[in-house]
């Protein structure tokens, strides 16, 4: 008998297998072997659960059938002959009428688990057998350091739809985002990692195919296995689900070789099938009453506003979202996740959240996960939502805290100057995010728990932001009631477009100060794309349902936008060569923290600034130095500059006692980037001009 007080004893008491690694839930899906295919299906209320086969040609030809048999813990299996590569397939399921219950054995049903999909009319699917084997040619995941990430938001047709440098045939496509024009494009901006929006295979809601739209986010899933087949080139949609997988690993495949990342955003919360009366394809017809939230009387609790909420407070769920992942990080080899709406996947049984809920535990300790970004949207739209800072060191998250402070600092604050003559705060929460937001994430997890962002798909563009007060939404057919009435944004003078050059000069630079502040704070970057070329979305701040030229990136940019793309290039380099820049862990006072950035406050007299001066709204200018303490790299010390008024100022530099020179690397106030490195002596004053960010490395 064990010693129960043994500390590998104690180790396996305080840490049980969740329930969710139950054996009883292993090989879900359809496994290939020699003779034909096992099919496992997970459905604990239903009384019966039949494969039905389709011919190869006509999606709705029965051509044969078998019943699955219960083996225990809600699992449904057959082996059969009748499943190969290529064959299509769909499940009926019959179960007892009860509250919470849908069952129908009528309705042909995907297999949650299948790994292609197709389309066999409106709101009618097929799963297909995907024969899924990829030569991967000796290529490996990047493998980015975190504090070296340098996220890269885009949509997968979006990114190149209107590229002109690649064969039409190409564009919007998976291959497409592979073409050596994209790939040289990325590297040399010096993006680490693209983070796709989602590639799951999604459906439109009819509502949008009513008003004559369709769902171009893709956050509506209808499999978590299966790739959007849409995203392939014609003649691989043409062949099937199983090219349709191998364009996409090949995609994966050509990124890694040049050394970028593909993190995957990724939508378990809710699925296409709405709330109650919505599409029937999957999980609503077996077994309703486990894999969605609902009140004892059988309506839908729906912390996703999307109408549904998946229940992963039930085991079967759980692990059909961590399979889900693991199939996607090794037999993908995608290297990262976001989670949307993560919060909800963190709820229990009682619909709370708690960041102890075995999904998230298991999705950090799982060694078939091991190395893998998780990036997680840390808020719903249900009770108690809101969760950003609360998830366990482990995880990332997107930082809307910072996302809002930096916006006021740089637009409202600036617009309610000018109507009050003076801004309604000073630079103490400003710094605060710019340092790592340390108020936010705990000591333990430090800036790198931090995924910074100013703007993201949802919401305006960077070009939007610093062009129009309000939304403009009418385009979407909702009256201008969708998308966020809160924007943080400032027009500087004029709604819209302008031919005015004060306006259009005031825009351009602060377009430069919400860039600059992102590339050179603490934390994780994320630029959505195109903001690097200032793209326009004509003040819809909520475009998910236009896939036009509304949305895709133009690439005939004019040469403010160039200028705007070398300064960005410009700023993820100096972020790559100064680790004072990007900090592992948070510095403590009288420390010196391995991979910590020590920091020191200045005014803008290069006196150390005073508690006063930090809450004062009338000031708005601070310097900034952080000194590196990096275990693999050489000692490095940056001072930043950043003035929030329209009034110019001179700044003298802090007089360092243990530094001769300071070189200037980066200006806000430089239309185009100097390629000039100026220097400047401890002690100096030099002008600063309205609204602007000054670099300098001190040596």
């Amino acid at each position: 008998m064990p010693d129960l007080l043994s500390p590998d004893s104690a180790v396996s008491i305080a840490t049980p297998t969740p329930a969710l690694l139950s054996p009883h839930l292993d090989d879900l899906g359809v496994r290939l072997h020699e003779g034909g295919a096992t099919l496992r299906v997970w459905s604990q209320h239903a009384d019966g659960v039949e494969l039905v086969v389709f011919d190869d040609t006509d999606h709705d030809w029965i051509v044969a059938s078998e019943l699955l048999r219960p083996v225990g813990g809600g699992v449904w299996e057959v082996v059969t002959t009748l499943l190969r590569p290529g064959v299509r397939y769909a499940l009926r399921v019959n179960g007892p009428h009860a509250v919470g219950n849908t069952f129908n054995p009528r309705t042909l049903l995907l297999d949650p688990y299948g790994r292609g999909i197709v389309g066999a009319g409106a709101n009618d699917w097929r799963s297909v057998v995907v024969e899924d084997s990829f030569d991967w040619g000796g290529v490996h995941k990047p493998a980015i350091p975190m504090d070296r990430t340098v996220l890269y938001e885009g949509h997968l047709k979006g990114l190149t739809k209107r590229h002109p440098a690649m064969p039409p045939a190409l564009h919007g496509t998976y291959a497409g985002l592979a073409h050596p024009a994209m790939i040289e494009y990325l590297v040399d901006l010096g993006i680490t990692s693209v983070e796709l929006l989602p590639i799951h295979a999604f459906a439109s809601e009819p509502r949008l195919h009513q008003l004559g739209l369709s769902n171009y986010w893709g956050y509506n899933s209808l499999s978590f296995f299966s790739p959007h087949a849409a995203y392939a080139t014609e003649a691989n949609r043409r062949e099937g689900p199983s090219a349709v997988l191998r364009e996409l690993k090949g995609m994966v495949k050509l990124l890694h070789a040049a050394g970028i990342e593909v993190i995957l955003d990724v939508v378990y919360n809710h699925t296409a099938e709405e709330g109650v009366g919505g599409p029937r394809t999957s999980l609503r017809g077996i077994d309703n009453r486990s894999y969605y939230r609902q009140l004892d009387d059988g309506t839908y609790v729906d912390e996703t506003g999307c109408g549904n909420a998946v229940d992963t407070s039930t085991d079967a769920a759980a692990r059909m979202v961590l399979d889900s992942l693991r199939y996607w990080a090794n037999d993908v080899q995608i290297d990262g996740f976001r989670f949307d709406l993560a919060a909800t996947l963190g709820r229990d049984a009682q619909h709370s959240f708690t960041p102890e809920h075995p999904l998230l535990q298991t999705i950090l300790r799982d060694p078939h996960l091991a190395g893998v970004k998780m990036i997680a949207e840390p808020w719903d739209v249900g009770m108690g939502g809101w969760q950003t800072g609360n998830f366990e060191n482990g995880w990332h998250e997107w930082n809307d805290r910072y996302r809002d402070r930096v916006r006021n600092f740089w637009l409202s604050d600036i617009d309610y100057a000018r109507r009050a003559s003076t801004a309604p705060v000073g630079v103490g929460g400003f710094a605060t995010r710019l340092a790592g937001s340390s108020n936010t994430f705990s000591l333990e997890r430090g800036p790198l728990a931090s995924v910074n962002f100013v703007t993201a798909h949802d919401g305006f563009t960077l070009r939007d932001l610093v062009s129009y007060d309000v939304k403009h939404n009418l385009a979407n057919g909702e009256h201008n009631r969708d998308g966020a009435d809160t924007n943080r944004s400032f027009n500087h003078g004029a709604e819209g477009e302008t031919d005015d050059p004060t306006i259009l000069e005031t825009r351009r630079k602060a377009m430069r100060n919400l860039m600059g502040t992102l590339l050179l704070s603490a934390g994780v970057p994320m630029l959505t794309a195109g903001d690097e070329v200032a793209r326009t979305q004509r003040g819809n701040n909520n475009a998910y349902c236009h896939d036009s030229a509304l949305t895709w990136l133009a690439w005939d940019a004019k040469p403010w936008q160039i200028d705007l793309h070398a300064h960005t290039r410009r700023l993820i380099a100096l972020r790559a060569e100064n680790p004072a820049l990007r900090p592992c862990r948070c510095a403590q006072l009288g420390e010196r923290s391995p991979s910590a950035s020590v920091m020191q406050w200045y005014d803008e007299h290069g006196r150390t600034m005073s508690g006063q001066r930090w809450t004062d709204a009338s000031h708005r200018t601070l310097q900034y130095v952080a000194e590196s303490t990096p275990e693999t790299e050489a000692p490095n010390r940056i001072l930043l500059i950043v003035h929030g008024s329209e009034r110019p100022i001179d700044v003298t530099l802090p007089a360092f006692s243990d530094a001769t020179r300071l070189v200037s690397l980066w200006s806000s106030e430089d239309e185009t980037p100097s390629v000039t490195e100026h220097e400047y002596a401890p002690g100096d004053v030099i002008p600063v001009g309205p609204t602007s960010m000054r670099l300098f490395r001190v040596e």
